[in-house]
């Protein structure tokens, strides 16, 4: 046995919750459903007759109690204002309106209902140019609405009268009016006027970023003013597929780390979001763009856009504008690419890794730091099939003194600049890349000739003892830079047991505790000897000329400071232990030249 088919009952109280608290993500949106609603009913009537363009706001004031939006379209008669009023969740005014998708903005029956978000009592009054009675409904926050025919002739087209909410009519009143008209219609196809006090103030005008060609100059101030600086470029965007065009402008700073630039989004020439993230790809954060698009779909809330294939093509599209700009930019002005990448270049090395297709036409202007200066990516790979990289500035400092000049050592301590070396063997298959190790460097350094081995070892010797209390070692190598005299050399681990080590002379006792037991972890099952080791260069004249310093006095202190020596020109910090050693090495030596006897020193101390 069937029962009877019964409508679902909506509750309207429910419903404008629903909006203001799921859907609409404020109360302003009321001016934008009208304006919306007022464009579409122009679009229709030019069908009609052709006639019609011109939407009328009236603020709130307390004379009239009421805000009014009037607009000439199609206008309704009784049969239509009842279907297309009463009904929530159809999109009744393509049916009515007979409109093609491009050339209507809004889609859902629920437009109107955002109005009760500011005011309790709707009333809308109606004439439509296909003929018949003038009508009025009026509709209540109570879920009620009546429909009346009227005996007057209006003017063709549509007024909606708002009877403020008390809490709301701050919203209706003429300075958040003029602000949210500007802000949702200002560059709407059709004329926007808000009748004030002073007159008729005109909201509308062209949109600059659509109109670039013809008036740059206020392309570019749209720009300053949209970005607070003047854009490095502006570059225009087009997909005549989605009726989908605007400009991109080039930010003149970095942005924030891991920022994306967000889109200012119309449709229709009607502001749908200031930041829809979705329309540009994502590697696109050096931009901030103003996009309008006559053939994207807006969601339920007409704030954001569908993601479907349409979108996902207008983005592929976009992105190509983009790159051509790049590309375009590195053949007739490589000055400003230069510039271009100067300011984003941490962000684009940071994208690149992740993203092939950037990668691919952006990564040969990228620089990085050398032993043969700073150089661009496409420049290194032409002079140097084999690229070498250190992983971090300690390691780069060190093994850049004892590279040869014949080899380019890259730096790849900076922020992605590691991982954007390992990249190039995959966009420029004839380079190969090979990371750096510290020891291994110093184990390819030429030993002392055969004749002087000798007289190295025993070097070796005497300063390793001299520098035991440093935890450092020392050997003797061949540095074809005879200028240097030494290179303090330690691999990464090394110096971060020193950083512990130090942490540990300023932490209490609880952190002290808790660093001694890494070392203590990390120590087990090594084999490796855990020092710094002093490379004395045998190329170097005061190197050579310690083997034949007999005082044990003038020995010692001379090698404490050609060990601070290379400590500070590899830029490593001093412990307090370090900065003793330098400075009563400088004055003993400095005694010693003196004539003073070291025995007289030690007493003086």
């Amino acid at each position: 046995m069937h029962g009877d088919i019964q409508q679902f009952q909506v509750d309207l109280r429910g419903v404008v919750d629903l909006l203001s608290r799921h859907i609409y993500s404020s109360p302003r949106v009321y001016l934008r459903e009208l304006l919306q609603n007022a464009r579409d009913a122009i679009t229709a009537r030019s069908e009609v007759d052709g006639a019609g363009g011109t939407i009328r706001i009236t603020p709130l004031t307390e004379a009239s109690g009421e805000f009014v939006v009037r607009d000439d379209g199609v206008g309704l008669n009784a049969t239509e204002v009842a279907e297309l009023l009463a009904t929530v969740g159809r999109s009744s005014k393509r049916d009515i309106f007979d409109l093609p998708r491009s050339d209507y903005l809004g889609q859902f029956g629920i437009g109107l209902l955002s109005c009760f978000m500011v005011a309790d009592t709707i009333v809308i009054r109606s004439r439509s140019a296909r003929g018949g009675a003038s009508v009025e409904w009026t509709g209540s926050s109570d879920g009620t609405f009546q429909v009346a025919e009227l005996d007057e002739d209006l003017p063709i087209g549509t007024s909606v009268h708002l009877i403020p909410r008390f809490d709301a009519d701050d919203l209706l009143r003429p300075a958040a009016v003029r602000e949210l008209a500007t802000v949702f219609g200002e560059f709407l196809p059709v004329r926007v006027v808000l009748e004030t006090s002073a007159g008729d103030e005109e909201i509308t005008r062209p949109a600059p970023f659509l109109d670039a060609r013809s008036d740059p100059d206020a392309a570019v101030q749209y720009g300053r003013d949209l970005l607070g600086a003047s854009p490095l470029d502006a570059i225009e965007l087009t997909e005549p597929a989605t009726g989908t065009r605007g400009l991109a402008y080039v930010l003149p700073f970095a942005p924030p780390p891991g920022s994306r630039q967000a889109t200012r989004m119309y449709l229709g020439r009607m502001l749908l979001s200031e930041r829809a993230d979705d329309v540009l790809p994502e590697w696109a954060f050096f931009v901030r763009a103003v996009i309008d698009s006559t053939g994207l779909a807006p969601t339920a809330s007409r704030e954001s856009l569908v993601e479907d294939a349409a979108l996902e093509r207008v983005r592929e599209q976009l992105g190509a504008g983009i790159r051509r700009w790049i590309l375009e930019l590195g053949l007739r002005e490589p000055h400003r690419l230069a510039q271009f990448v100067a300011i984003h270049e941490v962000g684009l090395k940071s994208l690149v890794r992740h993203d092939d297709e950037l990668a691919a036409f952006i990564t040969r202007w990228l620089t990085v730091e050398t032993t043969h200066g700073s150089m661009r990516i496409g420049d290194l790979v032409e002079r140097f099939g084999h690229l070498r990289y250190a992983e971090t500035v300690d390691e780069f400092r060190q093994v850049a003194g004892i590279s040869p000049s014949a080899e380019v050592l890259v730096n790849g301590g900076y922020l992605y600049d590691a991982d954007l070396v390992r990249l190039i063997p995959d966009l420029y298959p004839h380079v190969t890349v090979e990371k750096v190790d510290v020891t291994g460097e110093l184990d390819r350094l030429d030993p002392p000739p055969l004749d002087d081995r000798a007289a190295a070892v025993a070097l070796e010797d005497r300063a390793g003892v001299v520098l035991a209390a440093s935890d450092c070692s020392v050997v003797v190598r061949s540095i074809d830079q005879s200028a240097l005299p030494g290179l303090y050399v330690a691999d990464p681990e090394v110096l971060r047991s020193a950083d512990r080590n130090r942490t540990k002379g300023i932490t209490g006792a609880l952190w002290g505790g808790v660093l001694a037991r890494i070392d203590d972890t990390l120590s087990v099952g090594r084999e490796e000897d855990l020092r710094a080791r002093l490379c004395l260069n045998w190329s170097n004249r005061v190197v050579r000329s310690l083997t034949g310093v007999h005082d044990e006095a003038v020995f010692s202190r001379t090698v404490q400071l050609l060990y601070i020596q290379a400590l500070l020109a590899g830029h490593h910090p001093l412990s307090d232990a370090d900065r003793t050693l330098m400075t009563t090495a400088l004055a003993d030596l400095v005694s010693l030249s003196a004539g003073l006897d070291v025995d007289t020193i030690d007493d003086a101390r």
